[in-house]
């Protein structure tokens, strides 16, 4: 990596950027092989890094996110994670579903701060857009709402009114009981199962607890964190999948019922 503070003491070495070209920050590719000063220089100036793209897609974990990265530029797992606990208090849904382009050979301190910086800029755009002004609590109760309506909704149409059965749910004081709240971190892609419903104690079983899971449960679309802010006003309180992939929604639990047997 050149650093943006790339010092020169050759007045040749100066002469020959001046007209080459200033040296870049960031990532560059040089070759191993020997080089001429001049080819040295030019290097500095105009080579490009060698990218992989790593694409991170709404409703995974920030767990399975560094392993795909672990295997695709050799780093470490275990420091991946480490690195991210550091830099951040926030356990999930901060980073942002995308396609990223990462320069090989950085390493795992270099690529958590870089998918951090590009995440807090991106989610301080996008409440100061509707909001006016970046409120962090107000923020991360939405990111937590939008993560599950991430998990549970079948598509984008879906969205709001997923977002309006949590917010009547909580507003009549009833459990969530949604299985998406159970598909957090290493649990991702975990089928939801009456005995895992028995025996996770964790704050994020909805079934066992009144309210919100203390964080987001995955990464969350604009679409969903839209959803979160402007929920349909509806008076369903209950859904379940139909046989077309999407779901049925109901407002009391005598017809959700009979939507079951359907």
């Amino acid at each position: 990596m050149v650093d943006k503070n790339f010092d020169l003491h050759d007045k040749v070495d100066k002469y020959l950027l001046y007209i080459i070209g200033k040296p870049q920050s960031g990532w560059v590719s040089i070759n191993p092989s020997p080089l001429t000063r001049g080819d040295f220089l030019y290097k500095l100036s105009h080579a490009k890094a060698p990218l992989k793209v790593v694409t991170y897609i709404p409703g995974e974990t920030k767990e399975l996110l560094f392993v795909q990265i672990a295997l695709a530029f050799d780093l470490s797992y275990e420091k991946l994670m480490q690195e991210y606990a550091l830099a951040t208090p926030y356990v999930e849904g901060f980073l942002v579903p995308d396609t990223y382009y990462i320069p090989v050979g950085i390493n795992e301190k270099h690529l958590v701060h870089f998918l951090l910086a590009n995440a807090k800029k991106y989610h301080k755009d996008v409440f100061e857009k509707i909001f006016g002004e970046f409120n962090e609590a107000k923020w991360q109760k939405f990111l937590v709402i939008a993560s599950i309506i991430q998990k549970e909704a079948a598509n984008a149409e879906e969205m709001p009114l997923v977002s309006s059965v949590i917010y009547n749910r909580l507003k009549k004081d009833m459990k969530l009981q949604m299985d998406g709240t159970l598909n957090y971190g290493q649990y991702s892609h975990t089928k939801i199962t009456p005995q895992r419903i028995r025996e996770d104690t964790s704050p994020y079983n909805t079934y066992m607890y009144k309210g919100l899971p203390p964080n987001p449960v995955c990464s969350v679309s604009k679409e969903a964190i839209f959803a979160a802010i402007f929920p349909k006003q509806t008076n369903y309180l209950y859904f379940v999948k139909n046989k077309n992939g999407t779901h049925t929604f109901s407002q009391t639990y005598e017809t959700h019922l009979e939507n079951i047997k359907n």
